[in-house]
């Protein structure tokens, strides 16, 4: 079976159309196919995806091996990672097809739809969501959007909406592993079950649009139908793990860092909160957007803000400071890969069954160039220790990489976004 993330038709549902009952108005967005969820999972060990965002790219220089294949001396950013070399790959030479816009271009990197000068021609689901979509039920969150601060994120819906993204540790404990009071419960409960009674409401105007409608059109809105159908059974879900206990951890729950511009401790801090949702499988498919503050990182040798210093006009003493602040990622972000490496399950890691993306949309923060994406992927049963260096001119589409780790995490689609395949030399192990 295959999906497709988007869909063009030449007739559209007239805008005026509402469906009413009860009190209740419908709205009718544009007709669009859609199809169910897939069944749920059946391998025993469950995969799943993290992608790890940034908004000021990474120096190629210092990230990117001059080498390529699987014989590469590692780069300045890579020679303190010499333990998990066999567990990551580097990726040169990638970008998304037809998106520019500079810091804009954020909205597309987990979506890659075209945008042209910062302006998209229409947002898409983001492959985090996509995959929530299809497989989060099995999981009492189908996804967790997160960020070092503020709400912004690169996680959309697939009509386009950025969903907002939750940056307090302390809040995602409490949601993650205090257990709500009653009170509490009974509203999630009733939330659910107004969102699932909404078919049931309109169901008069249903059949009396129906009536009006031509066999195309017929088709086309009961897809649209069986997509508020397919919302119901997860809102079901929702109500169900109302009734089921959160897991007990042992660690006790984390203090938020008051410093807006301490990024590294702030990153380490929501890369244990991950950590903790993906071991006790309270969520498989995470984004979390680092961005880039424009404050001083308080990191020795460094004395300009972040941002500022991002836009180093290639001043070699900007360069020396922005690359103690991106080594310092690099390393954290390693030591988030080690926590997972460390955790058993019954196949092999919790990084064995994780597909962990870092990435950002500017290859180039200084002339906010999209292109030559940095691009790190570790764990998720592929191949690693090689980097795949494509052509820093032709860029090979990044979206490729997305149909890679959607089908090696347990959806069979052929393409996303503006993908023309999956990602050439990413090849999962064997078994």
């Amino acid at each position: 079976m295959q999906l497709q993330t988007h869909y063009d038709f030449q007739r559209r549902l007239d805008r005026r159309s509402l469906l009413r009952g009860a009190g209740v108005a419908m709205a009718m967005p544009w007709l669009s196919a859609m199809q169910p969820a897939f069944a749920a999972a059946t391998s025993r060990s469950p995969r799943r995806f993290v992608a790890m965002t940034l908004g000021l790219g990474l120096i190629a220089d210092n990230l990117n091996p001059t080498e390529a294949g699987s014989g590469y001396q590692p780069s300045p950013y890579l020679s303190d990672l010499g333990d998990l070399r066999d567990a990551f790959t580097v990726i040169s030479g990638a970008s998304h097809p037809n998106v520019s816009g500079g810091h804009r271009a954020e909205a597309s990197l987990l979506s890659a739809a075209p945008m042209t000068g910062g302006v998209p021609s229409g947002n898409s689901i983001s492959v985090d969501q996509l995959l929530a979509k299809h497989l989060g039920h099995e999981t009492r969150f189908p996804s967790l959007v997160l960020s070092l601060s503020g709400s912004n994120s690169p996680s959309y819906t697939e009509n386009g909406a950025m969903i907002p993204a939750e940056s307090s540790p302390a809040k995602l404990f409490g949601q993650l592993f205090i257990a709500d009071s009653p009170a509490e419960q009974q509203r999630q409960r009733q939330r659910a079950q107004e969102g699932r009674s909404i078919m049931d409401v309109v169901a008069d105007d249903t059949r009396a649009l129906e009536r009006r409608l031509g066999v195309g059109d017929r088709d086309r809105l009961d897809a649209y139908f069986t997509s508020v159908r397919d919302l119901e059974k997860r809102l079901a879900a929702s109500e169900a793990w109302t009734q089921r206990p959160k897991p007990k951890v042992s660690v006790p729950k984390p203090v938020d860092i008051g410093n807006p511009n301490d990024f590294i401790a702030r990153q380490r801090l929501m890369s244990d909160m991950i950590r903790l949702a993906l071991a006790t499988d309270s969520s498989r498919f995470i984004v979390c957007h680092f961005g880039g503050g424009g404050g001083v990182v308080p990191i020795d040798g460094v004395a300009e803000g972040y941002h500022s210093l991002s836009h180093h006009g290639r001043d070699e003493d900007k360069l020396a400071q922005l690359a103690i602040i991106e080594k310092a990622i690099i390393d954290t972000w390693a030591d988030f890969l080690r926590s997972l490496q460390t955790a058993d399950e019954s196949e092999g890691s919790l990084l064995d069954q994780t597909s962990v993306l870092l990435t950002s949309n500017l290859g180039n923060a200084s002339s906010h160039d999209n292109r030559n994406m940095p691009v790190l992927l570790a764990g998720g049963g592929f191949q690693h220790g090689q980097h795949l260096a494509f052509d820093r001119k032709q860029n090979h589409p990044l979206p490729n990489l997305y149909v890679s780790v959607l089908q090696q995490t347990g959806l069979p689609v052929e393409r996303f976004a503006t993908s023309t395949g999956t990602m050439p030399g990413l090849e999962p192990t064997a078994g």
